[in-house]
């Protein structure tokens, strides 16, 4: 994680090369340790540069995993560890599916990236993922429109360990400025709606574990 508990920035990860991009991602870190909501800035393959001390906060009941722990890449976490669905809350339909089509872009932008590809084996490894990426996602895109694939706006429910939060919504808002963007960064932080506030849930639209089967 790139920040320590009790709030003190430590170095940013290896990421972006170049002593003016690490002052840069230096000093951002102390930015993102000020607010108060989980925030994350993620590069393409979704490793976490850097996160602040919210962010550790939510998932700070999460288990060991050996690749898929939250603040090391966000993706595999979503689709890997199996204490994801404990915090993001209707987490195959609200939270893989979405990633999982941010992912498919992504490959086809950066096919030939070494970090995507075993993310994309891993996929294949795991019969029911590698169908709902194969299959489902398509289905599921079609059901949902494009817009369901977008982070930024988007209201997902989670699970806080605090019990303060709880079972509460967060509007995922993307605050990337053109720097961390250059850099081949994207910021998402999750703003958490008070104790109380959450949505009714709704049916969702798709699932993983419910695949249409290919045609003959």
């Amino acid at each position: 994680m790139a920040h320590q508990a009790g709030g003190q920035p430590s170095e940013p990860r290896p990421g972006p090369e170049g002593l003016e991009a690490q002052a840069y991602l230096q000093d951002y870190a102390t930015l993102l340790e000020a607010v108060p909501f989980p925030s994350v800035v993620l590069d393409h393959r979704w490793d976490v540069v850097l996160a602040n001390t919210a962010f550790a906060s939510l998932f700070r009941a999460v288990g060991p995993h050996p690749s898929a722990m939250p603040g090391d890449n966000f993706l595999r976490f979503v689709l890997f560890h199996p204490d994801a669905s404990s915090v993001l809350g209707e987490h195959e339909s609200r939270w893989c599916l979405p990633m999982l089509a941010q992912f498919a872009a992504a490959v086809e932008r950066y096919g030939h990236d070494h970090g995507l590809q075993v993310i994309r084996r891993d996929i294949a490894q795991d019969p029911i993922m590698e169908a709902a990426y194969r299959h489902g996602l398509p289905h599921w895109i079609r059901a949902v429109g494009e817009q369901a694939v977008e982070h930024d706006g988007s209201v997902r429910p989670l699970v806080h360990p605090d019990p303060r939060w709880g079972a509460t919504d967060c509007r995922v808002v993307d605050e990337t400025p053109p720097t961390l963007r250059e850099l081949g960064c994207t910021r998402l932080t999750l703003v958490l709606r008070p104790a109380g506030a959450r949505r009714r849930p709704r049916r969702a639209a798709g699932h993983l574990t419910v695949v249409p089967a290919p045609e003959a």
